[in-house]
């Protein structure tokens, strides 16, 4: 038996990075997936490996920042397989930028999808999640959402936000009885696409060069590496699993010692 067997688990962002390690591992450990992700190819092609690898999985085109479409998804993840008991909260951007080069553009389209996806995904996943019998909600947040991060203010604000949001869902959840755990999960400095998508001046370096995660971990991380997306899919996989019956409104922390100093 896998550690989440007969679960079904839907995660946002699941065509690349975090979101695809932690879909397959999720499938590996027995649950059966919906892969969303705004890329739908990116998505079918993680679905098609699961399924190609004795999984079950399926894809979905999935813009976080629309509830129309959120109905829809889950909708179409009650159709197919009948109920919800993990949500992965995971879609995510990062736009760099000091505070006072930021436009107001940026500033939406980085709340609109960090935070408005998360709070979409837990109003209408937490009803499916309920009928279904319970579950473990899963947002990720960041390190950035624990301490400042010189040129991310703007992302830092959102990844503080869905962590102290993740808190109150948590004792909404609890005290209405749902059975419904809701946790965070904040990574260090994984080697995923969001990274390369940052300008390398953001902290020191040139704006023409992409910030490579490996280095840049290297330099600032006490175990001297990025992490992988391996290495948050395991944490993920234990908050979706019974493992964690115990946990709700926590934080999960997994960066290679960054805060701890």
């Amino acid at each position: 038996m896998g550690r989440v067997s007969g679960k079904i688990a839907l995660v946002t962002g699941g065509g690349s990075g975090i979101g695809k390690g932690s879909a397959e591992l999720l499938a590996k450990e027995g649950a059966k997936v919906v892969v969303t992700d705004i890329d739908a190819a990116a998505a079918k092609d993680v679905a098609d490996g699961i399924n190609q690898s004795g999984g079950v999985a399926m894809s979905l085109a999935h813009d976080v920042t629309s509830e129309a479409r959120w109905v829809e998804v889950i909708a179409e993840t009650k159709k197919a397989y009948g109920g919800l008991q993990v949500l992965f909260n995971n879609a995510g951007i990062a736009l760099g930028g000091m505070a006072w080069e930021q436009s107001l553009e940026d500033w939406r389209k980085q709340t609109a999808v960090n935070i408005d996806g998360v709070f979409l995904g837990c109003k209408h996943g937490i009803p499916l999640i309920r009928d279904s019998g319970g579950g473990s909600i899963i947002i990720t947040s960041s390190i950035a959402g624990l301490q400042g991060s010189p040129g991310l203010s703007g992302y830092c604000a959102t990844k503080g936000a869905v962590r102290l949001y993740a808190k109150a869902v948590a004792m909404e959840c609890a005290r209405a009885g749902f059975n419904i755990r809701v946790n965070t999960v904040h990574p260090g400095v994984i080697e995923t696409p969001i990274w390369t998508k940052i300008p390398g001046n953001v902290f020191g370096g040139s704006r023409s060069n992409a910030i490579d995660p490996a280095a840049f971990a290297a330099a600032t991380t006490p175990l001297k590496r990025a992490g992988k997306p391996s290495d948050i899919a395991n944490g993920v996989l234990f908050l979706a699993s019974d493992e964690s019956a115990y946990m709700t409104g926590s934080e999960l922390v997994i960066d290679g010692g960054v805060v701890a100093g």
